[in-house]
Protein backbone atom coordinates (compact mmCIF):
# COMPACT_ATOMS: atom_id res chain seq x y z
CA UNK A 1 0.00 0.00 0.00
CA UNK A 2 1.35 3.42 -0.95
CA UNK A 3 1.68 5.60 2.16
CA UNK A 4 1.58 8.88 0.25
CA UNK A 5 4.26 11.49 -0.39
CA UNK A 6 4.84 14.04 2.38
CA UNK A 7 4.61 17.61 1.08
CA UNK A 8 4.88 19.41 4.43
CA UNK A 9 8.21 21.16 4.87
CA UNK A 10 9.63 20.20 8.29
CA UNK A 11 9.62 22.95 10.89
CA UNK A 12 6.93 25.06 9.20
CA UNK A 13 3.59 23.77 10.48
CA UNK A 14 3.35 25.63 13.79
CA UNK A 15 4.22 28.95 12.16
CA UNK A 16 1.60 28.31 9.46
CA UNK A 17 -1.02 27.49 12.11
CA UNK A 18 -0.46 30.76 13.97
CA UNK A 19 -0.38 32.86 10.81
CA UNK A 20 -3.54 31.27 9.37
CA UNK A 21 -5.33 31.65 12.71
CA UNK A 22 -4.52 35.37 12.88
CA UNK A 23 -5.71 36.00 9.32
CA UNK A 24 -8.82 33.80 9.65
CA UNK A 25 -9.92 35.64 12.78
CA UNK A 26 -9.55 38.98 10.97
CA UNK A 27 -11.51 37.78 7.94
CA UNK A 28 -14.23 36.20 10.06
CA UNK A 29 -13.66 32.72 8.59
CA UNK A 30 -12.64 31.38 12.01
CA UNK A 31 -15.52 31.55 14.48
CA UNK A 32 -14.19 30.58 17.90
CA UNK A 33 -16.86 29.54 20.40
CA UNK A 34 -16.27 31.06 23.87
CA UNK A 35 -16.66 28.73 26.86
CA UNK A 36 -16.78 28.67 30.63
CA UNK A 37 -14.72 25.94 32.27
CA UNK A 38 -15.10 23.80 35.36
CA UNK A 39 -13.11 20.86 36.72
CA UNK A 40 -14.95 17.76 37.95
CA UNK A 41 -12.67 15.22 39.63
CA UNK A 42 -13.57 11.54 39.60
CA UNK A 43 -11.59 8.29 39.66
CA UNK A 44 -8.30 10.20 39.67
CA UNK A 45 -9.26 12.15 36.55
CA UNK A 46 -9.67 15.92 36.60
CA UNK A 47 -12.33 16.18 33.89
CA UNK A 48 -12.23 19.48 31.99
CA UNK A 49 -15.87 20.44 31.38
CA UNK A 50 -16.63 23.40 29.13
CA UNK A 51 -19.98 25.15 28.80
CA UNK A 52 -20.56 26.29 25.24
CA UNK A 53 -21.75 29.86 25.55
CA UNK A 54 -22.63 30.38 21.89
CA UNK A 55 -23.29 26.98 20.32
CA UNK A 56 -26.20 28.64 18.45
CA UNK A 57 -23.66 30.20 16.07
CA UNK A 58 -22.55 26.76 14.88
CA UNK A 59 -26.11 25.40 14.81
CA UNK A 60 -27.35 28.36 12.75
CA UNK A 61 -24.55 27.88 10.23
CA UNK A 62 -25.34 24.18 9.93
CA UNK A 63 -29.07 24.88 9.48
CA UNK A 64 -28.29 27.34 6.69
CA UNK A 65 -26.06 24.82 4.90
CA UNK A 66 -28.71 22.10 5.32
CA UNK A 67 -31.31 24.37 3.68
CA UNK A 68 -28.98 25.05 0.76
CA UNK A 69 -28.31 21.32 0.40
CA UNK A 70 -32.05 20.58 0.40
CA UNK A 71 -32.57 23.06 -2.45
CA UNK A 72 -29.79 21.67 -4.61
CA UNK A 73 -30.28 18.03 -3.69
CA UNK A 74 -26.56 17.74 -2.92
CA UNK A 75 -25.38 16.98 0.61
CA UNK A 76 -23.22 19.83 1.92
CA UNK A 77 -19.55 18.95 2.43
CA UNK A 78 -17.48 21.69 4.13
CA UNK A 79 -14.26 19.96 3.02
CA UNK A 80 -15.00 19.77 -0.72
CA UNK A 81 -14.10 22.48 -1.20
CA UNK A 82 -12.71 23.69 2.13
CA UNK A 83 -12.62 27.43 2.88
CA UNK A 84 -9.41 28.93 1.53
CA UNK A 85 -9.07 31.20 4.59
CA UNK A 86 -8.92 28.11 6.84
CA UNK A 87 -6.20 26.31 4.86
CA UNK A 88 -3.01 25.74 6.88
CA UNK A 89 -0.78 23.41 4.88
CA UNK A 90 -0.50 20.58 2.38
CA UNK A 91 0.48 17.56 4.48
CA UNK A 92 0.78 14.89 1.80
CA UNK A 93 -0.52 14.10 -1.66
CA UNK A 94 -3.60 12.60 0.03
CA UNK A 95 -4.22 14.98 2.98
CA UNK A 96 -4.38 18.68 3.81
CA UNK A 97 -4.59 20.48 7.15
CA UNK A 98 -7.16 23.20 7.88
CA UNK A 99 -8.39 25.06 10.96
CA UNK A 100 -11.54 23.87 12.70
CA UNK A 101 -13.97 26.66 11.80
CA UNK A 102 -15.89 26.50 15.10
CA UNK A 103 -13.07 25.85 17.52
CA UNK A 104 -13.38 25.64 21.29
CA UNK A 105 -9.62 25.14 21.85
CA UNK A 106 -7.08 27.41 20.14
CA UNK A 107 -5.25 25.99 17.11
CA UNK A 108 -7.65 23.06 16.69
CA UNK A 109 -6.77 21.44 13.36
CA UNK A 110 -8.48 19.05 10.98
CA UNK A 111 -6.44 16.59 8.89
CA UNK A 112 -8.74 15.88 5.95
CA UNK A 113 -8.53 13.64 2.91
CA UNK A 114 -8.31 15.47 -0.40
CA UNK A 115 -10.78 13.08 -2.01
CA UNK A 116 -13.96 12.00 -0.26
CA UNK A 117 -13.65 9.04 2.09
CA UNK A 118 -16.31 8.05 4.59
CA UNK A 119 -15.95 8.89 8.29
CA UNK A 120 -17.19 5.34 8.90
CA UNK A 121 -14.24 3.80 7.04
CA UNK A 122 -11.20 2.49 8.86
CA UNK A 123 -8.03 4.54 8.95
CA UNK A 124 -5.40 3.81 6.33
CA UNK A 125 -1.62 3.95 5.96
CA UNK A 126 -2.03 7.38 4.33
CA UNK A 127 -4.02 8.63 7.33
CA UNK A 128 -1.32 7.60 9.79
CA UNK A 129 1.41 9.01 7.54
CA UNK A 130 -0.31 12.41 7.56
CA UNK A 131 -0.93 12.15 11.31
CA UNK A 132 2.71 11.49 12.16
CA UNK A 133 3.82 14.34 9.89
CA UNK A 134 1.75 16.67 12.11
CA UNK A 135 2.67 15.08 15.46
CA UNK A 136 6.31 15.36 14.47
CA UNK A 137 5.88 19.15 14.37
CA UNK A 138 4.29 19.71 17.80
CA UNK A 139 2.92 17.74 20.75
CA UNK A 140 -0.81 17.23 20.50
CA UNK A 141 -3.79 14.99 21.05
CA UNK A 142 -5.09 13.40 17.85
CA UNK A 143 -8.62 12.03 17.80
CA UNK A 144 -10.98 10.35 15.38
CA UNK A 145 -14.73 10.00 15.84
CA UNK A 146 -15.37 6.80 13.93
CA UNK A 147 -18.98 7.25 12.82
CA UNK A 148 -22.06 9.18 13.93
CA UNK A 149 -22.52 7.08 17.08
CA UNK A 150 -19.00 8.12 18.08
CA UNK A 151 -19.79 11.83 17.79
CA UNK A 152 -18.84 12.49 14.16
CA UNK A 153 -20.69 15.50 12.73
CA UNK A 154 -19.28 15.35 9.18
CA UNK A 155 -19.32 12.32 6.83
CA UNK A 156 -16.02 13.24 5.11
CA UNK A 157 -13.08 11.51 6.80
CA UNK A 158 -11.07 13.80 9.05
CA UNK A 159 -8.67 13.29 11.91
CA UNK A 160 -8.48 16.11 14.44
CA UNK A 161 -5.56 17.39 16.47
CA UNK A 162 -5.40 19.85 19.36
CA UNK A 163 -2.13 21.10 20.90
CA UNK A 164 -1.69 19.38 24.27
CA UNK A 165 1.39 18.46 26.25
CA UNK A 166 1.23 14.88 27.50
CA UNK A 167 0.83 15.92 31.15
CA UNK A 168 -2.11 18.23 30.35
CA UNK A 169 -4.31 15.37 29.07
CA UNK A 170 -6.49 14.41 32.07
CA UNK A 171 -6.24 10.63 31.60
CA UNK A 172 -2.47 10.49 30.96
CA UNK A 173 -1.50 9.50 34.49
CA UNK A 174 -3.90 6.56 34.42
CA UNK A 175 -2.40 5.28 31.17
CA UNK A 176 1.13 5.57 32.54
CA UNK A 177 0.22 3.47 35.59
CA UNK A 178 -1.76 0.79 33.73
CA UNK A 179 -0.27 -2.62 33.04
CA UNK A 180 0.23 -4.13 29.58
CA UNK A 181 -0.21 -7.69 28.38
CA UNK A 182 1.20 -8.41 24.92
CA UNK A 183 1.40 -4.63 24.36
CA UNK A 184 -2.36 -4.20 24.97
CA UNK A 185 -3.42 -2.38 28.12
CA UNK A 186 -6.58 -1.43 29.97
CA UNK A 187 -7.31 1.27 32.53
CA UNK A 188 -8.73 -0.11 35.83
CA UNK A 189 -10.64 3.14 36.39
CA UNK A 190 -12.53 2.67 33.10
CA UNK A 191 -15.49 0.29 33.65
CA UNK A 192 -16.26 0.09 29.93
CA UNK A 193 -14.73 -1.73 26.96
CA UNK A 194 -11.49 -0.16 25.73
CA UNK A 195 -7.87 -0.97 24.85
CA UNK A 196 -4.64 0.98 24.48
CA UNK A 197 -1.09 0.39 23.32
CA UNK A 198 2.17 2.36 23.52
CA UNK A 199 3.46 4.37 20.54
CA UNK A 200 6.88 5.81 19.86
CA UNK A 201 7.56 9.15 18.22
CA UNK A 202 9.37 8.35 15.00
CA UNK A 203 7.86 4.91 14.49
CA UNK A 204 6.69 4.21 10.98
CA UNK A 205 3.11 4.66 9.84
CA UNK A 206 3.12 0.96 8.94
CA UNK A 207 3.88 0.01 12.57
CA UNK A 208 1.15 2.33 13.88
CA UNK A 209 -1.36 0.94 11.38
CA UNK A 210 -0.61 -2.60 12.56
CA UNK A 211 -1.07 -1.58 16.22
CA UNK A 212 -4.36 0.10 15.32
CA UNK A 213 -5.71 -3.07 13.71
CA UNK A 214 -4.51 -5.17 16.66
CA UNK A 215 -6.52 -2.99 19.06
CA UNK A 216 -9.59 -3.04 16.82
CA UNK A 217 -9.43 -6.82 16.58
CA UNK A 218 -9.11 -7.16 20.36
CA UNK A 219 -12.31 -5.08 20.70
CA UNK A 220 -14.28 -6.99 18.07
CA UNK A 221 -14.27 -4.25 15.40
CA UNK A 222 -13.63 -5.76 11.98
CA UNK A 223 -13.00 -4.42 8.46
CA UNK A 224 -15.95 -4.81 6.11
CA UNK A 225 -16.21 -4.37 2.36
CA UNK A 226 -14.48 -1.23 1.04
CA UNK A 227 -12.59 -0.86 4.35
CA UNK A 228 -15.74 0.14 6.21
CA UNK A 229 -15.87 -0.44 9.98
CA UNK A 230 -18.13 -3.02 11.62
CA UNK A 231 -18.87 -0.73 14.56
CA UNK A 232 -18.48 2.85 15.79
CA UNK A 233 -15.52 3.77 17.99
CA UNK A 234 -13.48 6.64 19.38
CA UNK A 235 -9.73 6.86 18.82
CA UNK A 236 -7.22 8.92 20.81
CA UNK A 237 -3.53 9.20 19.94
CA UNK A 238 -0.52 11.06 21.34
CA UNK A 239 3.17 10.67 20.65
CA UNK A 240 3.20 7.97 23.36
CA UNK A 241 -0.04 5.96 23.15
CA UNK A 242 -3.17 4.97 21.26
CA UNK A 243 -6.56 4.35 22.91
CA UNK A 244 -9.73 2.94 21.30
CA UNK A 245 -13.24 2.79 22.81
CA UNK A 246 -16.13 1.09 20.94
CA UNK A 247 -19.40 3.08 21.02
CA UNK A 248 -23.04 2.02 21.27
CA UNK A 249 -24.70 5.47 21.30
CA UNK A 250 -23.85 9.11 20.66
CA UNK A 251 -25.31 10.68 23.81
CA UNK A 252 -26.76 9.92 27.23
CA UNK A 253 -29.23 12.10 29.15
CA UNK A 254 -29.02 14.66 26.29
CA UNK A 255 -25.23 15.07 26.78
CA UNK A 256 -23.22 14.25 23.65
CA UNK A 257 -19.82 12.58 23.86
CA UNK A 258 -17.05 12.42 21.29
CA UNK A 259 -13.47 11.15 21.53
CA UNK A 260 -12.32 14.01 23.74
CA UNK A 261 -14.74 12.89 26.45
CA UNK A 262 -12.66 9.74 26.93
CA UNK A 263 -9.52 11.88 27.23
CA UNK A 264 -11.22 13.72 30.10
CA UNK A 265 -12.62 16.74 28.22
CA UNK A 266 -16.40 17.13 28.00
CA UNK A 267 -18.76 19.73 26.55
CA UNK A 268 -22.18 20.76 27.87
CA UNK A 269 -24.62 23.28 26.43
CA UNK A 270 -25.57 25.20 29.58
CA UNK A 271 -25.51 25.27 33.39
CA UNK A 272 -28.45 22.86 33.55
CA UNK A 273 -26.45 20.24 31.68
CA UNK A 274 -23.42 20.97 33.86
CA UNK A 275 -25.47 20.14 36.95
CA UNK A 276 -26.87 17.07 35.23
CA UNK A 277 -23.35 15.89 34.47
CA UNK A 278 -22.36 16.36 38.11
CA UNK A 279 -25.39 14.32 39.17
CA UNK A 280 -24.68 11.55 36.66
CA UNK A 281 -20.86 11.77 37.11
CA UNK A 282 -18.51 11.77 34.10
CA UNK A 283 -17.53 8.10 34.42
CA UNK A 284 -21.19 7.02 34.38
CA UNK A 285 -21.80 9.24 31.34
CA UNK A 286 -18.95 7.58 29.47
CA UNK A 287 -20.06 4.12 30.59
CA UNK A 288 -23.55 4.68 29.20
CA UNK A 289 -22.34 5.58 25.70
CA UNK A 290 -19.75 2.79 25.59
CA UNK A 291 -20.06 -0.99 26.04
CA UNK A 292 -19.75 -2.74 29.38
CA UNK A 293 -16.78 -5.01 29.96
CA UNK A 294 -17.88 -8.62 29.65
CA UNK A 295 -17.35 -10.56 32.85
CA UNK A 296 -15.66 -13.95 32.61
Amino acid sequence: MNQGKILLEPGTLWTSIKKTTELALKSGALKSIPTELEIIEEAGIKFIVRILENINRKNADKAKKDQEAAKTGNEFNPFLPYEADLFVADISDTHVCILNKFNVVDYHLLIITRAFESQESLLTLQDFTAMWACLGEFAGLVFYNGGKLAGASQPHKHLQIVPFSETDIPISALLTAAKLENDIGTIPEFPFLHAFTPLNLGESAEVTLKKYHTLLQSLGIKPLENNMQSGAYNLLITRKWMLIIPRKQEEFATISVNSLGFAGALLVRNQQQMQLLKDITPINLLSNVAFPIEQN
